[in-house]
């Protein structure tokens, strides 16, 4: 029998009804089965006929709508009933989220950021069974799988094609996990996936010891041969170095460690070194073979020169110190210490020892060629001026009259702080002399068409505050000084002659000798790294200039320097020093008695007063770059800097004058990877 409708639905199934009120409740016992026969009944009517035989609180998002066709042949249980209702919401696309206890049911790209269950924990070592939480199979939940072996990110492409469009799988990094929100039968696929997937690669390490070759010289040899067919086939975008063999040389035992993806690879290792670790043909007796190291990061001719020392020192500690007179023994030392030459055009050392010594000046190489840490110098170099005067001065003169033919002068006449004095100014030229700066009042008479000054009060106060800042940055190599100048090249004369002509009616073939020093900002830094980080500086600071005064000797040059040793902490700040000068200067020109008058006191005197503060002060911070990342890093941000700084200065766009864009730096390109290595065979 098929019927339609919320009535009819929940006839078909076994249920017990009470009438109460003439409304219809249902009453269902849990334990009961029950059997299903729900044609195109509205999704509601459907979710409160589960919800009242499971005993779950169900609520629906008001964007679920449709019918549903849910049926059995048999009777099922509660739990087996709902759990087919969730099968056909999904394939309505639709899903339940349970959260608190309720049930809601939305639709299914929305149900990823419902707040449902979250099971953590489970990983690849857990049981299929138990991944989802015990969560229905049509219902969606979160898992976090915790690898163990494995790279996550290497898992991700693998995944993501079986997870639902909709549903998402996410990789946490931090600590090698995928978080994964699907329905719980897909987690249950998918734990049964990593958990064949997150299994411990490798061989464990094997130590193989070397009769004859050198450890150092054999690991990259053994790398290239082993790594060169594998590399050209790796996928594209493979970063995950957990598969690739790894050799390493230990150089005091002359052994070679090795760990590889399965034990078939850890036995081509062995075999090679088998075949290689051969003694070398001597046509000599054994008395020295002749070696070529090629150097990576040290310098050829000096580590030659190191090498020679030691090697001198191990003959001079060989030699016997008793023996008779003449005996043969030492000079048999000194054959067989070897030689060592340096080769400049190819950087590298070419050795002539026997094998036990060119073992023991191997391992010395090894550790001196190693790549030297670098050191970023910073400095912020601040220099503050402030200086103050001020200036007050009243000049006067007058006549007081004639008498039998005398005349008569009274006033005063000051000249403090660079004041022109009254008198120079009523005599002087049009124009060849001007008042003081500053306020100026006066007061002048005419005498026959000349005017006469007759009054004159300067009035004065100037601040003048100068602040200079320089952040110079070094960037050289441990133990090397570098040095940086910023400033001028300026001339000064040492010397001049001049040749009388032989009648003195003049000269002839006059010339000087001219010296040229920089002037300006120059800083030389040499770092020296300790073994626990701290840095050791050796510094020599200069802030020069050249003073607008001169002498007759020739220019004159404000100078201020610093010259100290520090140690400071990678990355800490210390300050070098500082110079504080404080000067005060006063000038006072008066009348005396006629001066300490207490309201005209002013007319009879002129003073100025000068105050002048030079402050500055040298700030050092290292950084130890010790890999080329750090070193691309600290380019980089450079390089964005000066960009940023070009893009903000250009020119406001005008139609004027139509030169609207300035030169802008382009965009850093980063550096270009390192090809795959070609197969021996094509080397």
């Amino acid at each position: 029998m098929r019927t339609t409708g919320l009535a009819a639905s929940l006839a078909a199934c076994t249920l017990a009804y009470a009438q109460a009120d003439d409304a219809v409740s249902l009453k269902l016992s849990h334990a009961a089965p029950v059997t299903l026969n729900f044609v195109n009944a509205e999704i509601e009517a459907v979710a409160r006929a589960m919800a009242s035989m499971t005993g779950r609180q169900v609520v629906l998002d008001p964007r679920v709508k449709g019918t549903l066709n849910l049926s059995s042949d048999k009777p099922l249980s509660p739990a087996a009933a709902y759990n087919q209702f969730l099968g056909a919401l999904r394939l309505q696309g639709f899903t339940v989220v349970e959260s608190a206890g309720l049930d809601k049911v939305v639709p299914e790209a929305d149900a990823k950021l419902q707040s449902g269950g979250v099971t953590a924990d489970i990983g690849a070592k857990a049981s299929a069974g138990n991944a989802g939480g015990g969560a229905l199979g049509n219902q969606i939940v979160t898992q976090i799988f915790k690898l163990n072996f494995e790279s996550a990110s290497n898992l991700l492409p693998i995944l993501r094609p079986l997870i639902s469009p909709n549903n998402v799988i996410n990789v946490n990094p931090g600590n090698n996990s995928l978080i994964i929100t699907d329905y719980a039968d897909n987690l249950q696929r998918m734990a049964r996936i990593i958990a064949a997937s997150d299994v411990a690669n490798g061989s464990d390490l094997e130590i193989l010891p070397l009769k004859y070759a050198i450890a150092s010289d054999l690991a990259p040899l053994l790398l290239r041969l082993i790594e060169s067919g594998s590399t050209a086939g790796a996928a594209p975008g493979q970063t995950d170095t957990g598969f690739k063999t790894t050799i390493i040389a230990e150089p005091r035992s002359n052994a070679l460690i090795v760990r590889a993806a399965n034990p078939a690879r850890v036995s081509l290792v062995k075999s090679l070194v088998a075949r290689l670790d051969q003694p070398s043909v001597q046509g000599d007796g054994g008395t020295g073979n002749v070696h070529v190291v090629m150097l990576k990061n040290a310098d050829a001719t000096k580590l030659a020169a190191t090498l020679r020392a030691v090697m001198s020192g191990e003959v001079r500690a060989a030699a016997p110190t008793g023996g008779a007179p003449g005996s043969a023994a030492p000079a048999a030392a000194v054959t067989t210490g070897g030689q060592v030459q340096a080769d400049v055009a190819t950087n590298a050392l070419i050795i002539t020892a026997p094998d036990p010594q060119y073992r023991q000046l191997r391992a010395v190489i090894d550790q001196l060629d190693a790549r030297r840490a670098q050191v970023l110098v910073e400095s912020l170099i601040v220099e503050v001026n402030a200086t103050r005067a001020a200036q007050f001065g009243v000049q006067w003169q007058g006549l007081m009259g004639t008498l039998g033919g005398t005349v008569g002068l009274l006033g005063t006449n000051f000249s403090t702080g660079g004041t022109t004095n009254l008198i120079g100014l009523s005599t002087a030229a049009a124009g060849s002399v001007s008042p003081s700066a500053g306020l100026n009042l006066g007061i002048g008479s005419q005498t026959n068409g000349v005017y006469t000054l007759n009054l004159l009060a300067n009035f004065l106060q100037s601040d003048a505050d100068t602040n200079i800042l320089s952040t110079p940055s070094l960037l050289t190599m441990d133990n090397e000084e570098a040095k940086i100048v910023v400033g001028q090249n300026v001339p000064f004369v040492t010397g001049q002659y001049t040749n009388a002509s032989a009648g003195g009616t003049g000269s002839v073939n006059p010339f000087q000798t001219i010296e040229r020093k920089d002037v300006g900002l120059t800083l030389k830094v040499k770092p020296q790294i300790s073994e626990n980080g701290t840095v050791k500086l050796t510094i020599f600071q200069e802030a020069s200039s050249v003073d607008s005064a001169s002498s007759t000797a020739g220019l004159i040059t404000n100078k201020r320097s610093i010259e100290s040793n520090v140690l400071v902490q990678d990355g800490g700040i210390v300050v070098l020093g500082g110079l504080l000068d404080d000067k005060y200067a006063g000038n006072k020109d008066r009348v005396p008695g006629l001066s300490d008058l207490p309201l005209f006191g002013g007319l009879f005197k002129s003073e100025s007063r000068k105050r002048e503060k030079t402050n500055l002060m040298v700030f050092l911070r290292p950084v130890v770059i010790r890999d080329a990342s750090g070193t691309d890093l600290i380019a980089n941000q450079r390089y964005e800097q000066m960009r940023n700084l070009q893009l903000q200065g250009q020119p406001v766009s005008s139609t004027t004058v139509p030169i609207n864009a300035a030169a802008v730096m382009s965009e850093a390109v980063p550096a270009p990877t390192k090809p795959a290595a070609k197969p021996a065979a094509a080397q």
